[in-house]
């Protein structure tokens, strides 16, 4: 079993910055990758960025490439999210999340909801002027 908790969401004005921070326990060597999802209203869960454990792979979806950093501190078995140049777009409910099993290392799989079998509870993310 793994447990997660997500901190650091919050209301900011367009063009500013955020860092989520996510924070493991349980049984951490089981996991193979963990990441952030977000859902806003009426949409789709969608995979927002995620670190693969072993070798630190980092994935990223278009929307998000070249503002938003991933990364880990294993000692603390924590993975971030630090948000940076932040617009409207990207209000939504925040997850962290975490697979125990092998991914292959594609974007496309690794930015998948579905590969992910434990959860945060989520913390809220608003940008608005």
């Amino acid at each position: 079993q793994v447990q997660l908790v997500e901190s650091g969401g919050g209301s900011v004005q367009p063009g500013s910055s955020l860092r989520l921070s996510c924070t493991a326990s349980g049984y951490i060597p089981s996991i193979t990758s963990m990441g952030w999802f977000r859902q806003a209203p009426g949409k789709e869960r969608e995979g927002v960025s995620t670190i693969s454990r072993e070798r630190s792979w980092t994935y990223y979806s278009e929307s998000v490439q070249g503002r938003f950093t991933v990364s880990e501190d294993n000692a603390k078995n924590t993975v971030y999210l630090q948000m940076n140049d932040l617009k409207p777009e990207d209000t939504a409910m925040y997850y962290c999340a975490a697979s125990t099993v092998f991914l292959f290392p594609t974007r496309a799989t690794q930015l998948n909801n579905t590969n992910y079998n434990y959860w945060g509870q989520g913390t809220q993310v608003t940008v608005s002027s």
